[in-house]
């Protein structure tokens, strides 16, 4: 199963935000065991980054991102990836740019936190915890 993963489930995980943290920590963690492959947009890297940077230190941010690159297969964002978010018309183009990818790398479900943002999504949507149900 390939799971896209929205870069607020990793940003859960990494900054140990609640209440998510737990349920999002058991997704990733079935990715690791092998129970699915997981995949990530480049830009979502970018933004991790940026965020987590300010709170870990640039060295220890570094590591974390290349512990999740070796975790997660990095999709790329290219023209035709930006231009068809585009021509979605969201209000949020990351999230249309999130979508976008999600479809190109042929995902089973986009994984996300907040899946209202992406109701108009080609790739069926899904919460941490809903995955988990699945699994049970």
């Amino acid at each position: 199963m390939k799971l896209f993963i929205d870069s607020n489930v990793v940003l859960d995980v990494l900054a140990q935000r609640e209440p998510w943290f737990d349920d999002s920590a058991r997704l990733l963690a079935h990715i690791e065991q092998g129970g699915a492959t997981g995949h990530i947009a480049a830009h979502s890297l970018t933004t991790l980054h940026y965020l987590l940077a300010k709170h870990l230190g640039q060295q220890k941010t570094a590591a974390v991102l290349i512990d999740l690159a070796t975790l997660l297969r990095v999709e790329p964002v290219d023209n035709l990836v930006l231009q068809q978010a585009l021509a979605l018309g969201w209000r949020d183009f990351e999230d249309a740019v999130q979508a976008v990818t999600a479809a190109q790398c042929q995902a089973d479900y986009l994984v996300t936190r907040n899946p209202r943002d992406f109701k108009q999504s080609l790739v069926p949507v899904i919460t941490p915890s809903e995955f988990l149900v699945l699994l049970d």
